[in-house]
């Protein structure tokens, strides 16, 4: 059978906007944000938007899960199924990542429904982000990379996510799976063992956020999978970067973004996912804000907000890429396999973010 390939790359990025879209406006709905949840629980003591979190990555978990175990997709074509683990790099460029997004007032997926909702110091991050991204993937700063950190790893005879330990030590798939099922349900019990937490836009934000990860996993790695491709007869997955199946990830993409405006012209230069989930987001916020007259332009405060959000973008990029995701292409596309790098990088954030709070607070005193 015949497959119309510029048919089906069509097809998949339709699917792509379209829930980017929605995953925009979802959080410009309901203000899901990692560093917010951070914020929140370190300044408040509040850990409702870390229930929210918490909540999307075991829906994004769980239905990442069922769609290997029923053969929708297979877990072992993403990056996060690498059997070398960069552990180095997790950590440096997850914290790196941790304190760009406290110094530029959020993450990649924050700063993209940020420029839709107007704010025009997220799009100066915006552009810096993707450029130290480029530099990251393919310039100085990915010469630094690759000679430093990245010659520190570890490598695994399997998939280093959960299943895959399970699976390499006799566990049948159903065992593999219902360990799984053991793990996300006790992440449910944390999330809703408060009644407080029971309202709409708790909801909408956690578990919205964890479908619409889980249908970018099946567009990617389902409906966009060629078994053969017609001229190579290597599997194949349509619109990829990475080739290998895709779900939300915002740093590295933000440079494609960039590469492929500024070299339009070259017809080698085709939309992939990661550019048109970006495209996405920012209109999903833009509608939403717009139709809710929440819409505002911002600028900057002052040369010390200009300079924390540049070293903010900086850091982002450097770091994102460095890590090989960002809060959303680790902490929820990542975390969703169930993967040890996603885990690390996911720790770096974190202790980087912290660590930022800490100079805030230094600064203010």
């Amino acid at each position: 059978m015949d497959i119309d390939i510029p048919a089906l790359h069509t097809q998949v990025l339709t699917w792509v906007f379209v829930l980017a879209v929605l995953f925009g406006a979802l959080l410009q709905k309901t203000h899901f944000c990692t560093m917010g949840a951070l914020s929140d629980a370190v300044n408040m003591a509040d850990y409702t938007r870390v229930r929210q979190w918490v909540l999307a990555v075991a829906v994004a978990a769980l239905g990442f899960a069922l769609l290997a175990y029923t053969g929708q997709i297979d877990a072992t074509k993403t990056i996060y199924a690498n059997k070398r683990v960069l552990w180095l790099s997790a950590l440096v460029g997850g914290a790196l990542f941790g304190i760009g997004m406290v110094l530029g007032s959020g993450c990649g997926s924050k700063t993209l429904v940020r420029i839709g909702g107007g704010n025009l110091k997220s799009l100066v991050v915006f552009v810096v982000m993707g450029v130290s991204a480029m530099a990251t993937l393919k310039g100085i700063t990915a010469v630094l990379r690759v000679n430093t950190v990245d010659k520190v790893f570890m490598d695994f005879a399997h998939a280093p996510t959960l299943p895959g330990f399970l699976l390499a030590q006799g566990w049948s798939p159903s065992m593999s799976l219902m360990a799984a099922l053991l793990l996300i349900s006790v992440a449910l019990v944390w999330v809703f063992y408060r009644a407080d937490f029971f309202r709409a836009d708790n909801l909408w934000a956690g578990m919205g956020v964890g479908l619409l990860v889980t249908a970018m996993w099946w567009v990617s790695g389902h409906l966009g999978r060629v078994a053969e491709h017609p001229q190579t007869l290597d599997e194949f997955f349509v619109a990829s970067n990475s080739g290998l199946m895709e779900s939300f990830t915002f740093t590295a993409p933000m440079a494609y973004v960039l590469d492929w405006l500024m070299f339009f012209s070259d017809t080698s230069k085709l939309l992939t996912i990661g550019v048109v989930s970006v495209a996405g987001v920012v209109t999903g916020s833009a509608i939403y804000a717009v139709a809710t007259r929440t819409f505002r332009w911002e600028g900057f405060r002052g040369t010390e907000d200009v300079a924390n959000h540049l070293v903010g973008g900086l850091l982002m990029g450097v770091g994102g890429v460095t890590a090989m995701g960002c809060t959303v292409g680790q902490g929820l596309s990542g975390l969703s396999t169930l993967a040890l790098g996603s885990v690390l990088a996911v720790a770096g954030i974190v202790a980087g973010a912290l660590a930022a709070f800490k100079y805030q607070m230094w600064r203010l005193d």
